[in-house]
């Protein structure tokens, strides 16, 4: 696992140590970014589910200003915490140990909006359309934002949710999907 572009171009990224998360791999974040960026300019993303937060340091890495990083697993926050230190990005970020709903409404109570919102929760797990309904309630996303769901292949997204449109979706061998929505 590396940071693919950008800033910290190269660099290795410390994964989670345990079987409770799944790493995006290097060939679907490069794709992903080609989707959206493929660089920022300034901006606030969100990784919820954030694991290692591989996501949301590439999006720091890219140009984007800041980044809150959440997850409920100790191991993945203290990997956070450690991939953030080793890249000099502590200043640029916030780490949260928090149930993604629980994450959702003190963002809002905060009064956050992001740009990118990457959610990457446990496949089959989690309704992404349940998900984005909560990101829109707290009108957590910026106007013109992007919110990116990754997914097993074979999960169905929907097409839109209220007023956000699939925008792309694409599968990476047999068992990663990538859905885009803006």
């Amino acid at each position: 696992m590396r940071v693919i572009a950008g800033e910290h171009k190269g660099r290795a990224l410390k994964p989670v140590p345990n079987h409770k998360t799944r790493p995006t791999t290097d060939k679907v974040k490069e794709s992903v970014f080609h989707m959206i960026g493929p660089f920022f300019d300034g901006g606030t993303a969100l990784d919820l589910f954030a694991g290692s937060g591989g996501l949301g340091i590439e999006a720091l890495s890219r140009g984007v200003n800041t980044c809150v990083f959440v997850d409920q697993q100790p191991k993945a926050i203290s990997v956070i915490h450690e991939n953030l230190r080793t890249l000099k990005l502590e200043s640029r970020a916030e780490v949260f140990r928090a149930d993604a709903f629980r994450a959702l409404k003190a963002a809002a109570k905060r009064e956050l909006t992001f740009q990118y919102i990457f959610l990457d929760p446990p496949y089959k797990k989690f309704s992404y359309e349940e998900l984005m309904l909560q990101i829109l309630e707290y009108q957590l996303l910026a106007e013109d934002g992007t919110i990116v769901c990754e997914h097993d292949a074979s999960e169905e997204v929907p097409d839109e949710v209220q007023h956000l449109k699939l925008i792309k979706t694409e599968k990476y061998g047999s068992n990663i999907g990538v859905s885009i929505f803006g």
